[in-house]
């Protein structure tokens, strides 16, 4: 069947092998972009609108774990529908996680050709049952939206160190020159800014620069939630969840007055309210 897929993948060599394989599985397969980081991925996977991502886990600067986050939020479900994600890795720990999570697949590098034809055959019966004139439809779009949200759960997992979740967060004033200690407790939420991770309480701004997605899971999942891909609040401090005329979601927060933005991934977790 004919379709249309993006590669991600910082090595040349890699991808170009990639590439040659998915002619021979796929000789029906259109590669629209091949590009070398996540920014990259997600710009032209925007314009171009494939049907298949193929995002190496692992890229310098934006990651395939973050372009896949940044298009679940972005991407115009109106005009297409959201693409099946394969995630491509040389780590054996993601794959696993990956079929854990019941994802689509995964790929190995180095490619092997065997197990990449397994790979274009689950994909192409997830197209041949993706009903084009239902794709768009709330019901289809959220089954998607799900199916993403267990592959970037399951690969970028990792262990809680041990003793539990944090209690204390050594954390920078501003302009650096004064380290405090910031206790978990008082954190309404963490927000990634640049090369630093905002750490908000309801009355003090810090900085640190451990990346959130190291620090997510030292957190205790049950008090605090990923919002966006950018943010994970204290879900007691939620005071109300708004919806604007796009119907885009936003939070606001007891002890701050920001505007706090839901990822259409997490959208889900305030459907009751």
């Amino acid at each position: 069947m004919k379709a249309t897929a993006l590669i991600a993948e910082d090595e040349p060599l890699l991808a170009q092998a990639l590439r040659a394989e998915l002619a021979a599985a796929w000789p029906d397969l259109e590669i629209v972009a091949c590009v070398g980081d996540g920014a990259s991925a997600v710009r032209e996977a925007l314009q171009r609108l494939p049907q298949v991502l193929f995002l190496d886990i692992r890229m310098p600067g934006q990651d395939g774990l973050g372009a896949a986050a940044e298009l679940a939020d972005t991407w115009p479900a109106d005009e297409a529908p959201m693409p099946q994600l394969v995630f491509v890795t040389a780590y054996d720990e993601y794959a696993a996680r990956a079929f854990e999570t019941q994802a689509i697949d995964y790929v190995l590098k180095p490619v092997q050709p065997e197990r990449l034809r397994k790979t274009v055959a689950r994909l192409q019966q997830a197209l041949a049952a993706q009903a084009p004139a239902a794709a768009s439809e709330p019901a289809a779009l959220e089954r998607t939206l799900a199916q993403w949200r267990q592959l970037l759960a399951g690969a970028a997992a990792a262990p809680a160190p041990n003793g539990g979740p944090l209690r204390f967060i050594a954390a920078s004033e501003a302009g650096g020159a004064t380290v405090r200690m910031v206790p978990v407790d008082e954190v309404l939420y963490f927000e990634a800014a640049d090369k630093y991770v905002r750490v908000l309480t309801a009355g003090h701004e810090y900085l640190i620069r451990t990346p959130l997605k190291q620090l997510l899971p030292q957190l205790d999942p049950d008090v605090f939630w990923q919002v966006h891909r950018a943010v994970v609040v204290r879900s007691s401090a939620i005071e109300a969840v708004h919806r604007d005329e796009t119907g885009r979601q936003h939070l606001s927060l007891r002890g701050r007055d920001d505007r706090i933005p839901v990822s259409r991934l997490y959208a889900h977790l305030f459907r009751a309210m």
